[in-house]
């Protein structure tokens, strides 16, 4: 099945950093299918929708969460208070991000209904496929139909079921309750699993990256299971470590935690082990998460200057993302339960993660966090530093919120007032997670984007087995990952007993959660399911009621169908 390998780049659509989609042709199904190719690039059509859509996801998941803000650049980010709302839970039905996930999911869901039903009424043999690749084809667009609906239940719970393209008689009108959805989603997993290939060596996923493996429908179900209390009401833990440990046993592939913490986002990471399933990217073609509302904006705005990535044809940098504060802007460190990133990553000093961003040459990096003052050498061979984005002042990054300007990064300022809309160019530390290589690296923008690894299955069935009251076992299962993250000689103090003398509980669970997955579009759902989601952090008070835990549909999208009704409490 390499000839799939290309097919999601081949299958691309142009799309834009507004998160709007431009459709340049269309040819009817009926007349699209003549060759293999043609079927390939039918199947995969779809997957480049996916990987567009995940930005969307990425914002509601991040910014309506603990770890992650967006203050003002004094005259920059404001937008109408539009993410100090997303923070504080203060949602309108006129929320454009919401709208966008919604709308992309279901884009993509009758894009994979299209495909679906295309091909149960084709034959495996005209086009030359064997029975078995023929099944692969059509359980590639269930799986990914199941992650949009995973997506959509996760965000909105109430939302109408749609499983035809041509047959609209066969979709809900109106919503469908939440257990309904959740059967689809488990149903249709369970069913697209055995259809589909199986890694069966170690070497990454090579040419087969951005295909649905069995091992990444049975990580869905994870997902799925481990979630279960929140979406339907019921604990369904136990099948979440049943597939969980079904994985790690290699039951459906083969797979390894890498040795550094770094290698599943980078430019080579179709080689990594520990890559479960990953959107091709490239530079050349797509690279939706190096675009606007992700990863291309965690970083200073003038830091092309520094990282030498003028030629990237993605646009310039910006200052969008930073890291939750620690502290207040006299130096005084806060005290709250939850947020704070940076002092949970700094529990552990010797923490490789800790140390500054820098691309090492030769397509590598190390480091996640960027902070302090930017220094860089200038086109005259002279060390200079990064300033704000109007040229003001030099940016001297530090872990808080407030109008600093040039106020040296050892100094503080005389208030303690902090609200996001009290931030400039210094406020928080900001993060690379994806390597942002110069224009002389081959690797720039060649990082694929890792929807899945080995450490998320880890992860749940170490929560799985906390829950159930196994803390070593927990604790074993966690430092299997944690290892790569510190000093051998720091492992005493740095892993979960008995290995070492952390001591691991639920709250420590939440937290470590949090770091092992930093700003990978997931910490919303993890906060809810241990209830803290609704609870107070920095710049946020504890939510009045519950109605938060979901989204509202926006208002356009009610309007669009009668039969639909607001979520309650919007």
């Amino acid at each position: 099945m390499k000839y799939m390998a290309g097919a999601l780049v081949a299958a691309s659509l142009v799309g834009c950093t507004n998160l709007d989609e431009k459709l340049y042709d269309q040819v009817a199904s009926q007349n699209y299918y003549n060759t293999k190719s043609d079927v390939i690039r039918a199947v995969f059509r779809p997957f480049e929708h996916a990987f567009w859509s995940v930005q969307s996801r990425h914002v509601l998941n991040e910014e309506s969460a603990d770890q992650l803000i967006t203050p003002t650049r004094e005259d920059w980010w404001d937008d109408g208070g539009r993410w100090a709302r997303m923070h504080r839970h203060e949602w309108l039905t006129t929320n454009g991000e919401a709208q966008t996930e919604y709308n992309g999911c279901f884009q993509g869901i009758m894009q994979a209904n299209l495909v679906i039903e295309d091909l149960e009424q084709r034959s495996a043999a005209k086009f030359g496929f064997s029975d078995a690749e023929f099944k692969n084809l059509k359980a590639q667009n269930r799986v990914l139909r199941a992650w949009f609906y995973l997506r959509l239940l996760d965000a909105f719970r109430n939302i109408p079921l749609a499983v035809s393209y041509y047959d609209t008689s066969k979709n809900s009108t109106g919503q469908v309750e939440p257990r309904k959805v959740y059967d689809f989603i488990e149903s249709e997993l369970k069913a697209a699993l055995p259809e589909l290939t199986r890694k069966t060596s170690l070497g990454g996923n090579q040419a087969a990256q951005g295909q649905w493996t069995q091992a990444s429908a049975a990580a869905l179900l994870v997902r799925l299971y481990l979630n279960a209390k929140v979406y339907i009401g019921e604990d369904h833990y136990t099948e979440c470590a049943q597939y969980a440990q079904d994985i790690l046993d290699g039951k459906y592939g083969a797979y390894k935690v890498a040795d550094r913490w770094d290698a599943a986002f980078d430019w080579d990471n179709q080689t990594s082990d520990e890559v479960i399933f990953a959107f091709p990217g490239s530079a050349g073609r797509t690279h939706w998460h190096y675009n606007g509302d992700m990863y291309w904006w965690s970083v200073p705005s003038k830091a092309s200057d520094w990282l030498k990535d003028t030629k990237n044809k993605v646009g310039t940098h910006n200052i969008k993302y930073s890291a939750s504060p620690s502290y207040n802007p006299k130096g005084e460190k806060y005290t709250y339960e939850l947020g704070m990133p940076i002092e949970r990553f700094k529990q552990y000093p010797s923490d490789v993660r800790l140390k500054m961003y820098t691309n090492l040459g030769n397509n590598r990096r190390e480091g996640l966090f960027i902070f302090g003052k930017i220094s860089y050498t200038d086109d005259k061979g002279q060390t200079a530093y990064l300033k704000d984005h109007n040229g003001r002042y030099t940016l001297d990054l530090r872990d808080a919120v407030g109008k600093f300007g040039g106020t040296d990064g050892n100094k503080w300022l005389a208030t303690s007032e902090s609200r996001l809309e009290d931030g400039d160019d210094n406020s928080g530390w900001m993060f690379a997670k994806y390597p942002l290589y110069s224009d002389d690296e081959s690797g720039q923008l060649e990082a694929d984007y890792c929807e899945i690894r080995l450490p998320e299955i880890i992860y749940s069935l170490a929560e799985c087995k906390l829950r159930s009251g196994d803390a070593t076992t927990a604790a074993q299962l966690l430092n299997s990952v944690r290892k790569r993250n510190y000093p051998s000689a720091d492992w005493s103090t740095t892993l979960y007993a008995p290995e070492g003398t952390v001591q691991l509980d639920l709250k420590e669970m939440l937290t470590e959660w949090g770091r092992e997955f930093f700003a990978e579009g997931r910490r919303r759902i993890d906060l809810i399911r241990f209830g803290k989601f609704l609870d107070a952090w920095w710049d946020k008070k504890a939510d009045a009621d519950s109605h938060t835990l979901i989204f509202p549909l926006h208002r356009d999208i009610l309007g669009a169908n009668r039969s639909l009704k607001q979520n309650p409490g919007y």
